[in-house]
């Protein structure tokens, strides 16, 4: 059993050294992107399923709350948290229409559409990108494997290159922290 644990933190590592040697100049832009939207008074609407919707909820709460210095709320929204709404559309419209239903109704041109999926392939996740784009919306998403089809509706795709839906959630938050220290830091001069 030892021997299996110490495989996964490696696998973990290895996971993490790629994405630093791979993703840095994407994660930079992605925070770049993120920050000029929030500068200019816009804000973060963010969503995924399963694992993704609890990231999504993880990252908008650091946002919105602070993740390392005492600061001012920053805008930013967890689409995958009103069970009201969530149910209602999917009721009304199907599933696939839970997120992009919101970005209709919630989203302003210049906010950013940031979309989680381990796949790359989540339909409702693609949907609410499509409905960001065409609502005036920048979009980033965070993906993993080969990116899927949410890649060609994203403005800046973050792709962890591993099949491993573990890892890719690993590196999915570790990502998610790193934006949030820098929005921060970039946001507050600190």
């Amino acid at each position: 059993m030892i021997e299996s644990i110490k495989a996964q933190f490696a696998d973990h590592a290895a996971t993490i050294e790629t994405i630093n040697k791979c993703l840095t100049d994407t994660i930079s832009d992605a925070i770049v992107m993120i920050e000029d939207s929030l500068s200019s008074g816009q804000k973060l609407l963010i969503m995924g399923n399963g694992g993704s919707a609890a990231d999504a909820q993880h990252f908008a709460a650091e946002i919105i709350g602070r993740f390392k210095m005492e600061r001012r709320a920053l805008p930013a929204i967890a689409l995958t948290t009103d069970s009201s709404a969530l149910t209602a559309i999917g009721n009304d419209y199907g599933f696939e229409s839970v997120f992009s239903r919101q970005v209709e109704g919630l989203a302003a041109p210049g906010d950013v559409v940031f979309g989680i999926s381990t796949s790359g392939n989540s339909p409702n996740v693609f949907a609410a990108l499509a409905k960001g784009r065409e609502s005036g919306c920048r979009t980033i998403s965070l993906l993993g494997k080969d990116g899927g089809s949410i890649k060609d509706v994203s403005d800046i795709s973050i792709i962890v290159p591993s099949h491993d839906t573990p890892r890719i959630q690993e590196g999915h938050i570790t990502i998610i922290h790193i934006i949030c220290d820098l929005l921060e830091k970039r946001l507050f001069k600190v």
